[in-house]
């Protein structure tokens, strides 16, 4: 059995993944209570799912972008249950995570993540046709949505709308919306990220070697627009 962790923003999901199937998920919107809810919450979820912390296998957790606290510490509860029932432990990009849910399109696709004070971390995706999965093409950006706006309002139309997905707060979905043409918007369900796509990839992972917990380190943003 392996524990899910994602706790990147104000947004936390865990999941209990057995391989197959997912056993147990939970996600909710926190308003900056990481430390107090995290560890009770996974206690629960293993409880729901009448698995033992002595069953797990393995420990998958979002490593970034996202922000200092929510980061800090969900890798920090993640290194310290893989260390009490000595299980690997597994970083995956948190936008990697958002991007497992969605359909295969033709379109190029961005990411997003809020990034506080009217920012957005965004990352570009392709669809993979040999892997038949969404691909990073890209470095993590932090943008203000008004920038993030106009760079895709100057895209060439011929190469077709931009397919984006993830997390906007009211201004940045106006601004987005009224790029018709230019982009078309995954639906809510879709942008909201769950542990449960995490915990997939943290299988598929597993199978190419865990990472070393004393160097597996957060991811907080992304590189400033215009940054060399």
């Amino acid at each position: 059995m392996l524990l899910a962790i994602d706790t990147a923003t104000r947004l936390i999901s865990l999941a209990l993944h057995d391989g197959q199937s997912v056993a147990a998920e939970s996600t909710w919107q926190t308003d900056q209570y990481h430390t107090a809810e995290l560890a009770p919450q996974a206690a629960l979820l293993l409880r729901r799912a009448g698995v033992e912390p002595a069953r797990l296998q393995a420990i998958a957790v979002a490593i970034g972008p996202g922000s200092y606290t929510g980061l800090r510490i969900g890798l920090g509860f993640a290194k310290g249950l893989a260390l009490a029932q000595g299980v690997p432990l597994l970083g995956v990009p948190t936008l990697d995570g958002l991007m497992r849910a969605q359909p295969q399109r033709a379109e190029r696709a961005l990411a997003l993540l809020l990034a506080g004070r009217g920012r957005v971390s965004a990352a570009p995706y392709r669809w993979d046709l040999r892997k038949l999965r969404w691909e990073a093409d890209g470095a993590v950006r932090v943008l203000e949505w008004p920038a993030l706006a106009a760079e895709l309002a100057a895209e060439n139309s011929e190469a077709g709308p931009v397919y984006v997905a993830g997390e906007m707060d009211a201004a940045g979905a106006e601004l987005l919306r009224g790029l018709k043409g230019k982009v078309r918007l995954a639906s809510p369900a879709q942008s909201l990220r769950r542990a449960g796509y995490l915990a997939e990839i943290g299988w598929e992972r597993l199978r190419a070697g865990a990472d070393d917990p004393s160097r597996l380190a957060p991811v907080y943003g992304g590189q400033p627009a215009g940054a060399a």
